[in-house]
């Protein structure tokens, strides 16, 4: 992800998040959009990642999505994420 897209994933800042899921001959695609609550990285207990102290460094996403309701996406080279200009006051 590109360091200027990680410096606004501030919390209150509205974003829109596509996600791919590549599959053998089409591919899922997801949109979530809400306001960022914690943008973080973190290590993952993950058996197989054979990196520093055998653990894969995942960038994490918690967004308040408009009907209130909290979710934590998992980003990866695949997602794509579009921070929406602040309103006017």
């Amino acid at each position: 992800m590109d360091e200027s897209i990680r410096k606004q994933l501030v919390p209150g800042a509205q974003v829109k998040v596509l996600q791919q899921i590549a599959a053998r001959d089409y591919s899922w695609n997801s949109e979530t959009s809400g306001t960022v609550v914690e943008f973080k990285q973190e290590q993952t207990g993950s058996w197989y990642a054979h990196s520093k102290d055998d653990k894969l460094w995942l960038d994490r996403l918690t967004l308040r999505k408009p009907d209130g309701e909290l979710t934590t996406l998992n980003l990866d080279g695949f997602s794509l994420v579009k921070v929406e200009p602040a309103a006017p006051r």
